[in-house]
């Protein structure tokens, strides 16, 4: 697909990969809106890509989608790519009494319900324009588990299942359907972890996973598996077994110093 002369809209734009997004699609004659639920942060990537579009919004609220939309194509009545990228990963200790019922959800209602309830919303509109795409971005763990992060990979398996889903209904339309499964990737998201929780895994730049990214875009590659989210796949089917022993090392580490 042509990936210049778009008007894109990402959530989770403020940071990472959703920053990194913006910065390179500008670059490449992109009219291009993110969103985030920190104002600051907002205002913040507003100073670094004075061309970016900003609005508040958080992607696990219904209401705050509804909000984003009426808001968006008033505004940008020509938006015809949506990347729903914003996410939220955690390490969780399944064992801890303190591990509060409402709060485990969060990663679910970011990670999984948000894009979902993003594509509801945005689909009508975006079915309407002559040329238009979708960008899910789940992660190479959506194809094996990272045992300390039990809520997370569930979260993006299940993206994954709904993208290919969504991919198969969508197939008669103008919509195309992308997933972005990154690789471990020099993001916030890893802040929340100690190094021994990603022993043996090599981050990935994040510029180098979105060039990545739009490449495999315009060479209209669905299922887009940069670096190691690759191998994580091809593995998963040949040696399961081998390759969750390898990710499920780090609970050890959770287990000993939780203790």
């Amino acid at each position: 697909m042509k990936m210049s002369g778009n008007t894109i809209l990402i959530t989770g734009g403020t940071s990472g990969i959703g920053f990194e997004f913006a910065a390179q699609l500008l670059k490449l004659g992109n009219t291009v809106i993110i969103t985030g639920r920190d104002q600051a942060r907002l205002d913040e990537a507003k100073k670094r890509l004075p061309n970016v579009h900003t609005m508040q919004s958080d992607a696990g609220d219904p209401q705050a989608i509804a909000a984003l939309f009426e808001k968006v194509v008033k505004q940008f009545p020509e938006l015809n790519v949506l990347i729903n990228n914003a996410g939220l990963m955690r390490r969780i200790n399944l064992h801890d009494p303190e591990v509060d019922l409402d709060d485990l959800n969060r990663e679910i209602a970011t990670n999984l319900s948000g894009p979902i309830r993003m594509v509801k919303q945005f689909l009508s509109h975006l079915k309407s324009q002559e040329s238009a795409a979708i960008m899910n971005v789940s992660s190479g763990l959506a194809f094996v588990p990272l045992p300390i992060s039990p809520v997370y990979c569930a979260a993006k398996a299940g993206l994954h299942s709904y993208t290919q889903s969504l991919r198969a209904q969508l197939k008669n339309t103008k919509v195309k359907v992308f997933e972005l499964a990154p690789p471990l990737t020099e993001t916030p998201l890893l802040d929340a972890f100690d190094s021994v929780d990603m022993a043996g895994s090599k981050a990935m730049s994040v510029s180098q996973l979105v060039g990545a990214a739009i490449r495999g875009m315009e060479q209209e590659k669905f299922e887009i598996r940069p670096g190691q989210s690759n191998a994580l796949k091809l593995m998963s089917r040949i040696a399961p077994k081998f390759i969750f022993g390898q990710l499920s090392k780090s609970v050890d580490n959770m287990l000993r110093t939780s203790k």
